[in-house]
């Protein structure tokens, strides 16, 4: 899998957002909610849908799939002046990425990611850093199509 190291600049995003762990796990319930309304963001940049989490500082050196994290289905906005009633807004900083390109269905993706945090990290010259991990869904998602794509941003500092 090719990666590519990005500096994001900031991003600001409208969207919705719902506190969940791994254990019950179900963005579903999020995007059903989010998806009828984006429609009220008037200033969104594009329509590639971003899929963040947002995950406590000790998150990663205290892993229990019962940890509290925030899960965000939002859009990309030119700026922050304009915000629909039941939206909320977070912004990314700008910083340094990971970027993988996951190539199969939704679900397969658990496979993508257990490769870069269980392979890729460890073997490379960076570590995670405590900022928001998002998925990007563009023009080629296609959900749980074999052919589907989206870009996984992981957060990274140089060793």
């Amino acid at each position: 899998m090719e990666v590519r190291i990005e500096i994001l600049p900031e991003t600001n995003l409208v969207g919705q957002h719902k506190t969940m762990t791994f254990s019950d796990h179900n963005p579903f319930e999020l995007w059903r909610n989010f998806m009828p309304i984006k429609a009220t963001i008037s200033n969104a940049i594009n329509t590639d849908l971003y899929s963040v989490e947002v995950y406590p500082e000790d998150f990663f050196q205290n892993y229990s799939p019962n940890h509290p994290f925030e899960k965000w289905a939002a859009v990309a906005v030119t700026d922050l002046g304009t915000v629909p009633e039941s939206m909320e807004t977070i912004t990314i900083p700008s910083s340094l990425y990971a970027v993988f390109t996951h190539i199969g269905p939704q679900a397969a993706a658990v496979k993508t990611y257990n490769w870069i945090f269980s392979e890729w990290l460890p073997q490379s010259s960076y570590e995670l850093d405590h900022r928001p991990h998002f998925a990007i869904m563009g023009e080629k998602y296609k959900k749980d199509q074999p052919d589907s794509e989206e870009e996984i941003w992981i957060p990274i500092r140089t060793l």
